[in-house]
């Protein structure tokens, strides 16, 4: 038999009796697994009556062992009867026990309940997209400066040209951590060493020594070095200057676009990618407006700890994205000056409006009556397989269908939500 009590916040508790045979027949094996252990004097262990094992295990033993093998038993078999699903981990207490039954109460959060607002009829703006000579001339502009060569230039280096240097960085006569190299790129303009740097680098010459007074941020990272005045000798080994190609018909073949046999051509693709961009863009834009008013408009008494562990999941997806670059995630935050505690505080605004539009669009599609057909999963898998290179089959076994179906339920109710917007 249970009871269920809803307070405050979405916060629970869950009265579970256990009594007669059930509770009893708990008792006795919980004593015989404990009395297993038990040592008697001239028995050998556990092998003693169990008149005599009695003196050696008490009632609160008995019944503490009948209650942690057998509580998540228990607290499964009621959340199935009061159809609930905790979203924290349920604290367990107990009261009234005896000899005939116990009181084991479980305490945790649930789904809150979600007041919708209006979710028809929203305001759906998307902004015309417009694309002119100037932003194709742009776009192929960048394009060049990829496929642009590197050539060594005998006169002085200009902002923008690319100067190999060997350099040493001195704090009071003594070179400093981190402050010397050979042989090193650096594009002048790019913003990569500290402010005068690069500024006092242009008019160089390959072959030139150099010696930079600098005086470094007082924010610097390094609080050996922040605000300190310091001395950079400089060698400059080249001076090097990127070269456009020409836009031409040549040009526009090496760039291997399907179709594109000249600079025209090259044109209309370049035109047309950008325009299919921008329209991304214009409707990510209008997408968030609406699920931001979608969002304001329902009330929600949302408990803190759904919050704290959709930032937590956040961090985690985080270090497993550092981890797939070739750096322990302990290590990066330390770079960043970060832990996951604090980290996890940089995303609770975005957590919480997360999981404000999950339960939102998951209330909507149980006011719609919205079903997840057979298909609807196959096509989910389908479209996971091929994103992650996988096998249908192995998807399946590794994906939870219950949180599955959940998506796409929560997609069909974003979908409806589109699709009965007031566009403009």
């Amino acid at each position: 038999m249970s009871e269920w009590t809803l307070k405050e916040h979405s916060l629970g508790e869950l009265v579970v009796t256990v009594s007669g045979d059930e509770w009893k027949n708990a008792c006795k094996k919980a004593f015989n697994k404990v009395a297993k252990n038990v040592t008697v004097p001239g028995f050998r262990k556990g092998s003693a009556p169990e008149k005599i094992l009695r003196r050696y295990v008490s009632k609160e033993q008995e019944r503490y062992e009948a209650i942690e093998s057998n509580a998540n038993d228990w607290l499964f078999a009621a959340l199935k009867e009061q159809n609930l699903e905790p979203v924290s981990r349920p604290s367990l207490d107990f009261r009234n026990m005896s000899d005939e039954s116990v009181d084991l109460v479980f305490e945790f959060y649930v789904e809150p309940e979600v007041k919708l607002g209006e979710y028809k009829g929203l305001a759906y703006n998307v902004e015309a997209v417009e694309i002119s000579d100037e932003d194709v001339n742009k776009e192929l502009d960048r394009m060049r400066e990829t496929y642009a060569d590197m050539e060594t230039v005998e006169g002085a280096a200009e902002d923008g040209d690319t100067v190999n240097i060997d350099y040493e960085g001195l704090k009071d006569g003594v070179a400093f951590d981190g402050g010397t190299a050979e042989g090193y790129d650096l594009r002048l303009g790019s913003g990569s060493f500290i402010p005068g740097f690069e500024e006092q680098l242009i008019g160089a010459k390959a072959g030139e020594d150099k010696e930079l007074k600098l005086t470094f941020p007082e924010d610097y990272h390094s609080e050996e070095l922040a605000g300190q005045e310091v001395i950079f000798k400089v060698k400059v080994n080249e001076v090097k200057r990127k070269v456009l190609p020409e836009l031409d018909d040549d040009f526009a073949k090496d760039v291997n676009a399907p179709g594109v046999e000249t600079v025209e051509d090259l044109r209309k693709v370049v035109k047309e990618r950008l325009e299919n961009g921008r329209k991304e863009q214009a409707e990510r834009k209008a997408d968030e407006e609406l699920f931001k008013t979608l969002s304001e408009s329902a009330e929600i008494d949302l408990p803190h700890v759904m919050v704290e562990d959709e930032a937590m999941s956040m961090v985690r997806q985080f270090e497993t994205q550092i981890s797939q670059y070739g750096m322990q995630p302990s290590q990066y935050l330390k770079m960043i000056n970060q832990t996951e505690e604090t980290l996890r505080d940089t995303y609770m605004e975005e957590a919480e409006r997360n999981v404000r539009l999950r339960l939102i669009l998951s209330a909507i599609a149980k006011n719609e009556q919205m079903e997840v057909s057979d298909e609807d999963v196959d096509a989910e898998i389908n479209k996971l397989a091929e994103a992650y290179n996988m096998e249908a089959d192995q998807v399946r076994h590794v994906v939870d269908s219950d949180l599955l179906k959940k998506d796409i339920l929560n997609q069909k109710a974003s979908e409806f939500v589109k699709e009965h917007a007031a566009r403009s």
